[in-house]
């Protein structure tokens, strides 16, 4: 595709596109759960926590009252969940679990993938997380140097705020056709081919893609499919 031959940096979402965040964490939240005598599922537990991160990141935007920030947003969704299945806690324990965030891990076949892609690719973080939250995990955890590191902060507004996507490509000192968002998120893609970014959906959870115009450029299921996707094309 013709396109291809037009992008010079590829945005990427860190978390659940590159760090495995269920997989991380819900080991983290079993043996919460497990002291607090719950029966709740580790997996059910992370995914009404996950879901309700997210209404805070939306609600945190729409309402235009200063940007909470990654951490802060998912702290309230925690104590969401705990409360939505009545589990008692403590500050103690909220910022324990939080904690557990530090330990992400990446999908196993990222860092192979980013090297391969890396000879043809500008390769940039584009994370709604905090930025020294995002430079302890890309060195630390992914233990990948990024061309560049952008966080939602500069901004002040979580993706998929179309601020994000033109000011990481005015950061890049790249057009927006320059540009391709890589992410696991339906929404970030969206997001992103709305302001004029091309964009490859890795479609990891195998969930429904949002009933719209704005259709991601490639559809892979992991960094491998995407290596060679985006490889074969620059050829």
């Amino acid at each position: 595709m013709a396109i291809f031959s037009e992008v010079k940096a590829l945005t990427f979402d860190l978390f659940g596109t590159i760090l495995d965040l269920g997989g991380s964490l819900t080991p983290y939240i079993a043996d919460f759960l497990k002291s607090k005598g719950s029966d709740e599922t580790p997996n059910r537990f992370w995914e009404k926590w996950r879901y309700r991160q997210r209404i805070e990141q939306y609600q945190d935007t729409i309402m235009m009252m200063g940007h909470s920030g990654y951490h802060e947003t998912a702290r309230r969704g925690l104590v969401w969940t705990l409360k939505l299945y009545g589990i008692s806690f403590s500050t103690e324990d909220v910022m324990k679990l939080m904690d557990a965030w530090k330990e992400l891990s990446p999908f196993p076949e990222v860092v192979p993938a980013l090297e391969r892609l890396k000879t043809r690719y500008k390769l940039v973080a584009l994370s709604n997380g905090d930025p020294h939250f995002l430079d302890h995990l890309a060195k630390n955890r992914i233990q990948w140097n990024f061309d560049k590191i952008i966080s939602v902060e500069v901004m002040g507004a979580f993706k998929p705020h179309p601020g994000v996507y033109r000011r990481a490509a005015a950061i890049l000192e790249l057009g927006v056709g320059e540009c391709m968002m890589v992410s696991s998120n339906s929404f970030d893609v969206v997001g992103a081919r709305s302001c004029g970014f091309r964009a490859a959906f890795v479609d990891r959870y195998g969930l429904p893609y949002e009933d719209t115009s704005f259709l991601p450029d490639v559809t892979v299921n992991d960094f491998n499919g995407l290596a060679d996707a985006l490889m074969e094309q620059k050829k």
